[in-house]
């Protein structure tokens, strides 16, 4: 019994010294002015390694475009990364995560960051078929940025992970744009909603409104037997997209001879997952270490 309770003291200890220290950090990132944490933490960028083209439009609307991040040090063309920013489909924006680029780009990718359409001005799916619209773009056009179109690796965070996932698993995406699956070498989903019920929330129902199925939104009901590699990352501590749903479509991958990798990270959250890919978190946990050792796998 006392050793119980010194335990849990301890990590309760451990746990109030971790967020003191994201807090911190935090603080330091909003000192610096009245926007979001996302955009704040770009000032802690060295723009080095890299080159950025920006408002690279991919499509005939205002939020088809992408911004493309190239190493400068890359011998042969570049495996890619097209990266989905979360933000429930209803917000977000390319230029806030600079950083997920700067953590990939000098390491010898080639990073994509697409901006999407948003609700209200559209309902699902044509968030996912824009993402299908940035794919092509990708495929076509990516060789001109030294990318490899025979690389893509599809990478999102909560919302942007569903969508990533859809893309990956319901084949019809990328068929009806001419992306050929083989194309995709791998898979990073980082809490994404992966089999929740899209109607039974408030804030997603008017959002996935007129589907016939929920199962249409469910990137687990797509799972069939594809051979892409996935690595599957989740906050133990996330009260906004459960682990379950990490679960979930590792379970479904299996069952269907996939092997996914999966971490799922104890005292860290929703929105600390993705932080941690920015350098004032780097190192308070392994999720940059894992996604980079998945990265260079494929």
């Amino acid at each position: 019994m006392a050793r119980d309770r010194m335990s849990r003291a301890a990590s309760v200890k451990r746990r109030r010294t971790r967020s003191v220290r994201d807090l911190s950090a935090l603080a330091a990132v909003l000192v610096l002015g009245a926007c979001s944490p996302a955009t704040l933490l770009n000032a802690f960028l060295s723009g080095e390694g890299y080159a950025s083209h920006t408002s690279v439009a991919y499509g005939d609307v205002d939020r088809q475009v992408l911004d493309v991040y190239v190493p400068e040090a890359q011998a042969g063309a570049a495996p890619v990364i097209v990266f989905f920013y979360g933000g429930s489909w209803k917000s977000g924006s390319r230029d806030t995560y600079r950083f997920i680029a700067e953590a990939f780009a000098p390491r010898g990718f080639t990073v994509v960051v697409p901006d999407y359409r948003l609700y209200p001005e559209v309902r699902f799916p044509a968030f996912v078929e824009d993402g299908a619209r940035a794919m092509r773009w990708v495929r076509d056009n990516i060789g001109d940025y030294g990318g490899d179109p025979e690389r893509i690796i599809l990478m999102g965070h909560s919302a942007g992970a569903h969508i990533a996932a859809l893309l990956a698993f319901d084949e019809r995406y990328l068929a009806r744009v001419g992306v050929p699956a083989d194309a995709l070498r791998g898979l990073v989903g980082i809490a994404g909603p992966y089999a929740f019920n899209p109607l039974a929330y408030r804030s997603t129902r008017r959002i996935s409104s007129g589907l016939p199925s929920i199962d249409n939104a469910r990137p687990v009901t797509f799972v069939g037997g594809e051979d892409i590699a996935a690595l599957l990352l989740h906050g133990g501590d996330d009260t906004t997209v459960l682990p379950r749903n990490t679960k979930a479509l590792a379970e479904r991958i299996r069952e269907t001879g996939g092997r996914p990798t999966t971490h799922v990270y104890p005292e860290t959250g929703h929105i600390g997952i993705v932080l941690s890919f920015a350098p004032p978190f780097r190192g308070r946990d392994t999720v940059y270490e894992d996604t980079l050792r998945f990265l260079r796998s494929l």
